[in-house]
């Protein structure tokens, strides 16, 4: 199989190495100075984690060309991965050309976090073909992937986006209907908003709250999720009981979810020096190493017990039949 990628920032040398590290070639469009060179480090992120998650190898790395242009990049693709900055317009423009130049059957995504798959594809020849396919970074290692259909689009669109999405490890959640920003990010968005009124108001700063998250309720969504811990909270009577216990507190005045801080040079200022602080010691680079350790660790102990992404990971393992991995078995990467 061949995949194309369409913009390498973050994201999408997260892609260019998920599909990379499965076996794909794949085929790279960035304009930007120094898109190559981002990518490679990317790449060397990806190669020194992925196979450590597995204990069986994975298949021979595809080949990996950049291209000048979009066309030659999307040329035989069987999925084009659009992976622009995050501007509307832009985005149009981008898939307009990866439409005029994809091959018939070639899935057509784009790794927007908030527009709609009919919002993107306005002005289209062919608007119902293209689909929302949002990753999370880092790509290489996180398998969530929200799959979204533009409304009308045939049902078989998104299914068949998501059998392939499985066959390099990901784990596809295909929406029911387009709405803005999909799931994750819209449960994300309300942390972080409330993250950001706890810094105004000199509550906490942001390494005491990243300590709220990854000591307590961070461990329990990692392999329950959010509904699934509530349960547990509600004991033996179960959620019934748990939302007759706990739902009335939701009409307390407890959060600001719905007000947003101005984000002006103070409360800037105040999390940028914050920030600093709690990880500043430490380069991006090192933060990304860490990241990735920690992950690789998080996931293989979910999968020997069959929890959470680690189920996605066995499953992935599993497809790929019987085999050691070539190099060293271990529960992270090494450093």
């Amino acid at each position: 199989m061949r995949a194309a990628v369409v913009g390498a920032g973050v994201v999408g040398a997260g892609w260019a190495a998920r599909f990379l590290l499965n076996g794909w070639d794949v085929a790279v469009h960035d304009p930007a100075p120094g898109a190559e060179r981002a990518l490679a480090r990317t790449l060397d992120n990806a190669r020194r984690s992925l196979p450590a998650l597995y204990d069986r190898p994975l298949p021979p790395e595809g080949r990996l060309a950049f291209h000048g242009d979009i066309a030659g990049a999307v040329a035989d693709a069987g999925w084009v991965q659009e992976s622009a900055p995050e501007r509307l317009e832009a985005k149009r423009a981008v898939l307009r050309r990866i439409e005029a130049h994809a091959p018939e059957g070639a899935v057509v995504a784009s790794s927007t976090s908030g527009f709609r798959p009919s919002d993107l594809a306005a002005g289209a020849a062919r608007p119902g073909r293209v689909l929302v396919a949002h990753p999370f970074n880092p790509v290489y290692l996180i398998p969530l992937v929200e799959v979204v259909a533009p409304a009308g689009a045939p049902p078989e669109a998104a299914e068949r986006a998501a059998r392939l999405l499985s066959g390099i490890g990901m784990k596809p959640l295909v929406l029911r209907r387009e709405i803005d920003a999909h799931i994750a990010d819209r449960l994300m968005e309300a942390a972080w908003r409330e993250a950001l009124w706890l810094v105004r108001d000199g509550v906490a700063t942001t390494a005491e709250i990243d300590d709220a998250i990854r000591h307590g309720f961070g461990l329990r969504w990692a392999q329950m999720g959010l509904f699934e811990t509530f349960r547990i909270a509600g004991g033996e009577a179960g959620m019934r009981h748990f939302l007759a216990q706990f739902g009335p507190a939701l009409r307390w005045p407890w959060s600001r979810l719905t007000d947003t801080p101005e984000l002006d040079g103070a409360l800037a200022d105040r999390i940028a020096a914050q920030s600093d602080e709690q990880s500043g010691h430490m380069t991006i680079r090192e933060l990304e190493r860490a990241r990735d350790d920690n992950l690789v660790a998080i996931l293989r102990a979910l999968k020997r017990r069959g929890a959470g992404a680690g189920a996605v990971v066995a499953a992935h393992e599993a497809a790929r039949g019987p085999g050691r991995a070539a190099g060293p078995d271990r529960d992270q990467a090494s450093a």
